[in-house]
């Protein structure tokens, strides 16, 4: 990989010759991302970095990983550019970044800035653990950014400490406070609930995000842990995280969720932030798979375009960005690596193999 002054050249020839194309086109084609089943892909995940900075032990191993090397890191001119084409020649509607832990990269408010400028300008979420939020969310608000995810998978202090090997509890706490604060809504907490773990606290969890406006969403453990070790009989299923939410009431959701993951339902007597009837969400990712009607396309912290979350094949967009492609050659790639998609992810089929990438090197 070229570096010093050569890097920097390369990147502004590469810049002059999209500009000289822009000049000559000034409006591109856009040609969907679709599959051969018909799906459109429109929501664009972006990983930001594969590095955390907590353990949670369903994700990663008590001493970490490998992480990545930085100059294999796409920088934040090259995910900028990426997100653009996207957005511009792609059709990507709705742009979320990811991690690892998003709020430890550097130029997270300037990619999140230049992605709000884009035409047609894409809604800009965020999923993190919260960590940094409290100081973060005013300038990610100013930047552009449109709202949160944030992951919290217990209201017990001793339980986080087991859960994610770090005394960060009250961290989370202020940053979804900052994060309502700022108008970053509606915020949503996102919970994998685990047999024996925290699988008794879907009540309190759900009367917490009640009480403070925020919008849960309960997530099937998935089998995307770095140590392998997911078992599905040891799951805990939509089907009894329902049953474990009878006392509210829970009244099936009559709007449609599109292609959302999430089925939703209303709870009775609630409203949100925003005054509309609360909702409490399930994501069944492995035993009530939503595939047929999936809109997402994913780009690693490497480049590297996966077409489904348990993809086992991915396709280079960092080496045609290095080697100068225009934006025409690489949106065409990137079309060619969304054609292939599977019909499905396959978790009950008999040969379905776990992606060798954790979920913390994927990304949400």
């Amino acid at each position: 990989m070229p570096s010093g002054n050569s890097a920097a050249e390369r990147l502004d020839s590469i810049r002059e010759r999209d500009q000289e194309i822009s000049r000559a086109a000034p409006v591109a084609a856009v040609i969907m991302l679709a599959d051969r089943f018909g799906r459109v892909a429109a929501d664009l995940r972006v990983s930001l970095t594969d590095r955390c900075n907590l353990r949670c032990t369903y994700c990663m191993p008590a001493e970490g990983l490998a992480w990545m090397p930085q100059p294999d890191q796409l920088t934040d001119d090259e995910v900028i550019r990426l997100v653009r084409i996207a957005v511009e020649r792609l059709g990507v509607t709705e742009v979320r970044f990811t991690g690892g832990e998003p709020l430890i990269r550097r130029g997270l408010v300037r990619i999140v800035t230049e992605a709000a400028r884009l035409t047609p300008r894409p809604r800009l979420s965020i999923t993190t653990n919260g960590i940094g939020l409290d100081r973060l969310a005013p300038s990610l608000r100013e930047a552009g950014l449109d709202r949160v995810n944030v992951s919290l998978d217990t209201l017990d202090p001793d339980r986080f400490h087991t859960l994610t090997l770090r005394d960060r509890h009250a961290d989370v706490l202020r940053g979804l406070r900052a994060a309502a604060d700022a108008g970053l809504t509606p915020v949503k907490i996102n919970t994998v609930l685990m047999r024996g773990v925290n699988d008794d606290e879907a009540p309190a969890l759900l009367r917490f995000a009640l009480e403070h406006g925020y919008q849960l969403r309960f997530i099937e453990q998935m089998p995307l842990d770095a140590q392998h070790q997911w078992d599905r009989h040891t799951m805990v299923t939509a089907e009894e995280i329902l049953t474990a939410l009878k006392s509210f009431d829970l009244r099936p959701d009559m709007v449609s969720r599109g292609t959302a993951p999430a089925e939703t339902w209303l709870v009775p007597g609630h409203v949100d932030a925003a005054g509309e009837p609360a909702r409490v969400g399930v994501i069944g990712s492995v035993t009530r798979p939503f595939c047929g009607d999936c809109d997402r396309t994913r780009l690693t912290a490497d480049g590297q375009v996966r077409n489904c979350l348990f993809a086992t094949e991915e396709s280079d967009l960092r080496k045609l960005l290095r080697d100068g492609a225009p934006d025409a050659e690489i949106a065409e790639a990137w079309r060619v690596a969304m054609a292939g998609k599977r019909a499905g992810h396959g978790i009950d089929d008999p040969t379905f193999l776990q992606p060798a990438r954790p979920m913390s090197a994927i990304g949400g």
